[in-house]
């Protein structure tokens, strides 16, 4: 199945494709899912509100929300995709993941309180799931929420939380009952990021950039109508999410054809600082592989995408994905470096380096997207278990 087969799909690429040429606030120069510069955030604020005003995002929201009420998946994946061909700023932060919980499980006042002001660009949203022991393990987080009456008193550490530093809204799952089993008792919260007792360390990485931070909860008073969904069913609502992340399994492909596009041309021609590598019997090989996973990649995303636009694609569809355009991410920024030659140990900041050191940068990032969004282990293990029925390991 072509997803943009039909005369409507083209003709609307076209339309998000100039737009996105005459509205965009500039180009990503780094690579990954990265947070920008304070500076920047303003701009990006008012470009969220332009996507969305144009029904470029939140097309399948209710009307009453704001949105246009197509169900249709393959506007999004078209939107998605051209903002990465453009290397142009999509809606920075987890606005997707809250508005997909708020949409399922959110009360009337919380939709349109919260929603309204995600696509007026006022509320920028970050996720606080991962804990320094519960990362990939979700279910094994322990930040706590205890009722005092009609608030809920939160202590607990949350990390790896991309945009906490810029964000006005954290998506918050923690333990409301302690008593329940691994995936019971967790519930989801709204919470405003300038409650007291609210702390963001930003993490320096080795990139050199602060995308990731950690945030500590000491006594953090939450309204009790800040909870997304019933207590006690944060599991769910936190499921509810990735319905509306559907549209990264098209800005992934597309990135990935970006980078290997740019790719090929360092083995046409002279860096700044000398001639690149020669290419050797191995590169010219490795070259022809990473080619073919590129290809192959490219095709699995399409596949995912048709069987969501066709309602029979499975949960482990995008984890299959994610796994294989991680790993083939990072071999294209490897050999990438590595047809550098000697310009290869230059880096962002030298007036020297290849493509301003953005290579360098992107194979840093690049084990980020192996872990990122679950680790690439444990997603092999979903993807055994309950796509090809495989007998699970019993915990020690």
């Amino acid at each position: 199945m072509r997803l943009d087969a039909t005369a409507e799909l083209h003709a609307f690429r076209a339309e998000v494709r100039s737009f996105i040429r005459t509205h965009a606030p500039g180009r990503r120069t780094h690579a990954g899912v990265r947070a920008p510069e304070p500076a920047l955030v303003p701009e990006l604020r008012r470009w969220t509100a332009r996507l969305y005003e144009a029904g470029y995002l939140g097309r399948s929201w209710p009307v009453e929300y704001g949105g246009l009420g197509d169900p249709r998946p393959e506007p999004g994946f078209v939107v998605a995709e051209e903002l990465a061909r453009a290397r142009a700023w999509g809606q920075v932060g987890a606005g997707a993941l809250a508005s997909g919980a708020l949409l399922a499980y959110g009360t009337d006042g919380q939709k349109r309180r919260f929603l309204a002001r995600l696509r007026s660009g006022e509320d920028l949203w970050c996720q606080l799931f991962s804990e320094p022991e519960a990362g990939s393990d979700l279910a094994g987080l322990r930040t706590r929420a205890r009722r005092e009456g009609d608030h809920y008193v939160v202590d607990g550490q949350k990390v790896w939380t991309t945009n906490a530093q810029h964000a006005d809204v954290g998506y918050l799952l923690a333990r409301t009952d302690p008593e329940a089993s691994r995936t019971r008792g967790i519930t989801a919260f709204a919470l405003d990021m300038r409650t007291p007792g609210v702390e963001i360390r930003p993490l320096r990485e080795i990139t050199g950039t602060a995308d990731f931070n950690e945030v500590f909860l000491d006594g953090v008073r939450v309204p009790a109508d800040r909870v997304i969904g019933e207590v006690g069913d944060g599991w769910k609502v936190a499921g509810a999410s990735l319905a509306q992340e559907r549209s990264s399994v098209a800005a992934r492909s597309a990135e990935l054809r970006n980078d290997f596009d740019d790719l090929l041309g360092l083995t046409a021609g002279p860096g700044t600082g000398g001639e690149h590598a020669p290419l050797d019997g191995g590169a010219r090989g490795h070259l022809g592989r990473l080619a073919t996973h590129v290809y192959v990649a490219d095709l699995m995303s399409k596949d995912v995408q048709s069987r969501m636009a066709a309602g029979t694609d499975q949960p482990t569809d995008p984890a299959a994905v994610k796994i294989f355009y991680s790993e083939t991410n990072l071999d294209a920024v490897s050999l990438a470096v590595r047809l550098q030659g000697l310009d290869g140990l230059l880096t962002e900041g030298d007036d020297r380096a290849v493509a301003g050191g953005y290579w360098q940068d992107a194979l840093l990032y690049a084990r980020a997207y192996t872990i990122a969004g679950g680790a690439n282990e444990v997603l092999r293990t979903t993807v055994a278990e309950r796509a090809l029925g495989l007998p699970r390991e019993p915990r020690p």
